[in-house]
């Protein structure tokens, strides 16, 4: 479970004051700084600091109708609520709306998406739901029913990626915002350059992507640190403490990837957090930005799906590719590098003779 904040207990003699205000005494060693604060200063330099984000990066333009991504978790829960309190407080005069995507893990998914709900009611925010089922004709459940738990990461992020931007266009929406704060960026930096995909630092780093497409992606939580995202709501969103931060925990890594990759960059940035190097994860972030492709190498070229219109640098989606393998009984079809509809196929058909070919549906597919 994750380290909580140090709590600064008062000196019986007199004891410092908050570095920030010099009122109050402090109640907690803010981790992004180490300095010792008061909660009422913590609250609003977290608030502050998320507004001058978006403001000096200009995510937004009055009147956008703004999709956030929720799914029950932590991190998503406290971005509804700050974006809601600073659209109202700052005037952004934007339309917010909730959006989820239902997996199909049982369990899981189902408990979050009451969490969701709730914070429809609460927030007072329009909430959409899609489903893998209804957008790809199979659950997850089904899907490492057949694929195991070695490979179903690759599907899971997929279909969820493809499924958030088919959600935001039933809503129409101009922007989709997500919850990824300073700690996934620092671990999805760590796994890129482990991998050696350069190429992709730039992108991953990037405060808004997806520029080239029809509906573009912001982190308004690019420079927030996870654990002052844990901080913040235990006591400006009183009910959210109570149920969401277990929740959120016991599935940090999924149900169905306990030994995800990503967990041991995650350890490794929480290693240098307890060597009290603050500023490790900005660091990492800005080592990442600070990586420049050299001009003569070729990026691939976005054009779109022919099969369901969706970006895409190939004939075939990732998305379209991985399911068209699970309708013709060939689930790891398209794992690992990039396919398109021809390439292997041919090779791993000979080797499931007297598969049952199942009707395929294409992929996101809105008949819902």
């Amino acid at each position: 479970m994750e380290e909580e904040a140090e709590v600064v207990k008062p000196k019986k003699n007199g004891g410092r004051l908050c570095s920030l205000c010099n009122q109050r005494r402090p109640a907690l060693k803010r981790p992004k700084t180490l300095e010792q604060i008061c909660k009422e200063c913590f609250y609003t330099v977290f608030e502050e600091e998320i507004h001058r984000v978006i403001v000096d990066n200009q995510l937004f333009k009055p009147g956008e109708r703004i999709a956030i991504g929720a799914s029950g978790g932590k991190d998503s829960t406290v971005l509804a609520y700050v974006m809601s309190e600073l659209n109202r407080r700052h005037n952004y005069g934007l339309d917010l709306f909730l959006l989820s995507v239902d997996e199909g893990i049982t369990g899981y998914r189902d408990d979050s998406l009451e969490t969701v709900k709730r914070n429809e009611i609460q927030y007072g925010l329009p909430l959409k739901v899609v489903s893998y089922k209804d957008l790809y004709g199979w659950t997850m459940d089904e899907i490492v029913k057949i694929i195991g738990l070695k490979n179903n990461c690759t599907f899971c992020g997929v279909f969820r990626r493809q499924a958030l931007d088919r959600g935001a266009a039933l809503l129409k929406v101009d922007k989709l915002v997500t919850g990824h704060n300073a700690d996934d960026i620092a671990e999805t930096v760590l796994l890129n350059i482990l991998r050696g995909d350069i190429a992709r630092l730039s992108r991953c780093t990037s405060i808004t992507t997806g520029e080239e497409g029809p509906i573009p992606r912001c982190k308004p939580f690019k420079y927030t640190y996870e654990k002052e995202i844990v901080i913040y709501p235990c006591h400006v969103v009183a009910h959210f403490c109570q149920s969401y931060w277990f929740y959120d925990q016991v599935y940090r890594l999924g149900i169905y990837s306990p030994n995800a990759y990503r967990g041991f960059a995650r350890e490794f940035i929480k290693d240098l957090e307890r060597l009290r190097l603050p500023r490790a994860i900005l660091d990492i972030i800005k080592s990442g930005e600070d990586f420049r492709i050299s001009t003569s190498t070729k990026m691939p070229e976005q054009g779109t799906c022919e099969r369901c219109g969706y970006i895409s640098s190939q004939k075939w989606c990732k998305a379209c590719v991985l399911l068209d393998g699970l309708n013709r009984g060939l689930p790891k079809l398209g794992i690992g590098r990039s396919r398109g509809p021809n390439g292997d196929r041919q090779r791993e058909m000979k080797q499931s003779n007297g598969t049952r070919n199942i009707q395929s549906k294409q992929c996101g597919t809105l008949d819902f």
